[in-house]
C-alpha cells in the first residue's frame, strides 16, 4: 500500500503559520513596531495605506542587520533571541520566535532595506510569496525599513474575511497605542493615507497617556506605585468620575508587554468597588515588572495572554497597589511633618499641671469664654429667654384659629400655610374631569409611570419605555424612511480621539440616516451641522459621546451585526432617563407610542417596560392583614 503522509512544501506551511500571527493588517503591525523596539530604535514610523490592506510600513533608525541576517530573518523560526531551552523562561524581549517575518512574507508582498549604522551600505530585500525575488546591495539610511503590500494578495478566501477600512483602522490604532504606550521614552509617529494620526514625542509616561487618551484626563489620574522583592507595579489609574460604560481605557503591561488579564482586571475592580457604579470600568495603566523566570509568554500565538506561577499573590498584590493608591486619593490627606525634637523639651510636654495652675487657668476670662455658657448651640432655659415670645406667637396663632375636632394640634394661620392644598388635594385635581377609564398618568419618583387602566393599573419604566419607542422608530428610519435633521443654527466641531474618529467614519452612512448631518473634517474632527429632530441643539459633543460609549458597549456584549448595535446604541443614549420630570401629555405621549410598538412589553435590552396590577390582587393585598 502506498504511504499517503507527505512533508508540506515550506510555502504552505508558512501559510498555515501565518493564519495564527497574522489575522489582518493590524497583526503585522504589531510584529513590526514590537521588531523596532528589540531593534533599540529611538524613533519608529508607522505607514498604512487603505487600512494596511495596501500597504503597512515600519521604519526605525535602530541597530539594523548584516547582509546575513536580513537574508535569514525571513526564515521560519530565525531568532537571535533563543539559543538554549533555558532561554527561553528568560525573554525579556518582545519577540523571539522568528516566526513573524516569516509568517508576513508567506501572505505578501514584502521589501526590507536595512544598514548597520557601522556599516558604509545596506542590503534590500524583495521577498513575494515566500520566495526571494531579489537581494542586492543599496544605499538606506541606518536602521530598517519594512513595506508589506497587498496583504493577503496570494490567499484570496482570507483577504475576503477583512472588514471595512473603518474597522481593520481602529485595530491598527489599537495595537499602535499599546507599543506606544509600553515605551514612552520612545518617539512615535503614525500616518495613515498620507495624514498624520498621531506624533508622540518622547516623555515621561503620564505625558504618554495624555497624548495618546486625551488632555482631559490630565488632572484625573492617580498614582500607583508599590515595590516589593517579588513584583513592582506603576502605573495610573483614573479617579472615579473617568469610569465609562465600555471598556478600552484599561491596559496592562507585563514586562513592557500588553496582556490581556480578566484575572488581575477583577483585582483592579475590587479596590474600586463601592466607588463604581457594577456596570462601570474605570481607567488604569499599570505596569508590572517581575523576574521573567514568574511568567509563561509562551502560550498564545499573539503573546497578548500569558501565564503567572503564582497568580494569587500577584492578584494580591495589585488589588492592594491600587487600594492604597485610591486611599490616598480619596482619605483626608496625610500631613506628614518633621517633628521638631526641640517641642519634647518645652515645658508644657515634660512638666506636670499642678492644681494650683489648674484654678488659676479655670478662673481667666480666657477659659469662660469657651465654657458651655458661651457656646453657640446652648439654649438658655431661664425665664429671661426670649423663647417665650415664639410661644406668645404661637398661643396667639391658636387662638384666632376655629377649633377642629381632628385631635391633632391646629396649623397656625400665617402667610406660609395660606392656600397650600393637602397632597390628596393635589391628586385629585390631576385627576379630575376624567372618565373612570382613562384618568390622567402620574409619574412617580420622576422614574415610573402610573396610568390606569379597566382591570387594575400599570406601572411603566420611563426610560425602558422610550427606549423600545426609539428603537423601532430608528429601525423603520434605516428601512424605508430617513429621520428629520433639525439643522443646527452655527455648526459644531467635534475633536474626538483617533480610534473614536475611524468608528465615527465607519457608522456615517447609518447615522446620515438616521437624522446627523455630519462629515470628516480632518486630522480626527467632524463638523455637525444638523442633529436628529429628537436630540436638544447645542448637545452634539456630549450625543455624540454618549453614542460613541454606547456602541461599544454593545460591541463588546452583543453580537449582532453593526446596523443593529447603531440602532440600539442611538435609542438608549436618546431615551429619556430616569430622574427626568415629565407632564400629563409627554407621559400619555410615551403611553401612547409605546403601545403602539411591535413588541411594547421588553426595551431593546431585554428589560421589561411596564408591569401591570390587577384590582384582585390589590384587594388580596390589603385583607392579608384580616
Amino acid at each position: 500500500m502506498a504511504d499517503i503522509i507527505n512533508l508540506l512544501p515550506d510555502n504552505i506551511a508558512n501559510q498555515i503559520a501565518a493564519g495564527e500571527v497574522i489575522q489582518r493588517p493590524a497583526s503585522a503591525v504589531k510584529e513590526l513596531l514590537e521588531n523596532a523596539v528589540d531593534a533599540g530604535a529611538t524613533e519608529i514610523q508607522l505607514i498604512v495605506r487603505d487600512a494596511g490592506k495596501e500597504l503597512v510600513q515600519v521604519i526605525d533608525n535602530g541597530k539594523g542587520m548584516s547582509e546575513t541576517d536580513a537574508r535569514m530573518c525571513f526564515e521560519r523560526h530565525a531568532t537571535s533571541k533563543i539559543k538554549t531551552i533555558n532561554d527561553l523562561f528568560e525573554i525579556r524581549t518582545m519577540g523571539f520566535r522568528g516566526e513573524a517575518l516569516a509568517s508576513i512574507a508567506a501572505v505578501a508582498q514584502v521589501e526590507m532595506k536595512t544598514r548597520q549604522p557601522d556599516s558604509p551600505i545596506g542590503t534590500c530585500i524583495e521577498i513575494d510569496n515566500s520566495v526571494v525575488r531579489k537581494q542586492e546591495p543599496c544605499q538606506t539610511a541606518a536602521g530598517t525599513s519594512i513595506c508589506m503590500k497587498n496583504l493577503f494578495f496570494n490567499v484570496p478566501a482570507r483577504r475576503n474575511f477583512l472588514k471595512s477600512n473603518a474597522a481593520e483602522m481602529r485595530h491598527i490604532v489599537d495595537e499602535f497605542i499599546r507599543v506606544a504606550m509600553a515605551y514612552p521614552q520612545l518617539q512615535f509617529t503614525f500616518t495613515s493615507n498620507n495624514q498624520q494620526v498621531f506624533y508622540l514625542e518622547k516623555g515621561s509616561l503620564k505625558q504618554r497617556i495624555i497624548a495618546i487618551l486625551g488632555q482631559h484626563y490630565n488632572a484625573k489620574l492617580v498614582t500607583v506605585k508599590e515595590t516589593t522583592d517579588y513584583v513592582n507595579i506603576h502605573g495610573f489609574v483614573g479617579k472615579p468620575e473617568t469610569a465609562k460604560k465600555t471598556r478600552g481605557d484599561q491596559f496592562f503591561f507585563v514586562n513592557n508587554r500588553f496582556i490581556k488579564s480578566p484575572y488581575l482586571h477583577h483585582a483592579i475592580m475590587n479596590a474600586f468597588s463601592e466607588m463604581l457604579p457594577a456596570d462601570s470600568f474605570p481607567l488604569y495603566v499599570l505596569y508590572i515588572d517581575l523576574d521573567p523566570a514568574h511568567v509563561d509568554i509562551n502560550v498564545h500565538p499573539t503573546k497578548q495572554e500569558i501565564k503567572f506561577d503564582d497568580e494569587k499573590i500577584l492578584y494580591a498584590f495589585v488589588q492592594s497597589a491600587v487600594k492604597h493608591a485610591l486611599a490616598q486619593f480619596n482619605v483626608t490627606p496625610t500631613l506628614d511633618f518633621d517633628l521638631d525634637p526641640g517641642i519634647q523639651q518645652l515645658d508644657a510636654v515634660n512638666k506636670p499641671f499642678t492644681e494650683q495652675q489648674q484654678e488659676r487657668s479655670t478662673g481667666s476670662s480666657l477659659y469662660k469664654t469657651f465654657t458651655q455658657a458661651h457656646q453657640a448651640h446652648v439654649i438658655d432655659k431661664s425665664s429671661n429667654s426670649n423663647l417665650k415670645h415664639w410661644k406668645d406667637l404661637y398661643e396667639i396663632g391658636k387662638t384666632d384659629m376655629p377649633a377642629q375636632n381632628t385631635g391633632l394640634a391646629p396649623i397656625p394661620d400665617t402667610p406660609a400655610f395660606v392656600n397650600r392644598p393637602s397632597t390628596a388635594t393635589m391628586i385629585d385635581d390631576r385627576w379630575q374631569d376624567t372618565t373612570i377609564d382613562q384618568k390622567v398618568p402620574v409619574q412617580v419618583h420622576q422614574q415610573y409611570i402610573l396610568s390606569q387602566i379597566k382591570s387594575g393599573f400599570i406601572l411603566i419604566d420611563q426610560h425602558a419605555a422610550h427606549e423600545r419607542i426609539l428603537y423601532e422608530r430608528y429601525l423603520r428610519a434605516l428601512q424605508d424612511k430617513p429621520m428629520p435633521t433639525q439643522q443646527s443654527l452655527f455648526p459644531q466641531t467635534l475633536q474626538l480621539l483617533p480610534a473614536d474618529a475611524a468608528l465615527i467614519a465607519e457608522m456615517l452612512p447609518d447615522l446620515q440616516v438616521l437624522g446627523y448631518d455630519m462629515e470628516p473634517f480632518g486630522n480626527h474632527t467632524f463638523v455637525v451641522r444638523g442633529t436628529p429632530a429628537d436630540i436638544q441643539s447645542g448637545n452634539e459633543q456630549a450625543s455624540i459621546e454618549g453614542l460613541l460609549e454606547q456602541f461599544k458597549h454593545f460591541s463588546a456584549e452583543l453580537k449582532v451585526n453593526k446596523r443593529e448595535q447603531l440602532v440600539r446604541s442611538m435609542a438608549r443614549n436618546s431615551a429619556i432617563p430616569a430622574g427626568k420630570s415629565l407632564g400629563a401629555r409627554e407621559m400619555q405621549n410615551i403611553i401612547d407610542e409605546l403601545f403602539a410598538c411591535s413588541m411594547p412589553n421588553i426595551s431593546p435590552g431585554g428589560k421589561y417596560t411596564y408591569v401591570s396590577f390587577k384590582l384582585a390582587d390589590l384587594v388580596r393585598m390589603f385583607e392579608r392583614g384580616n
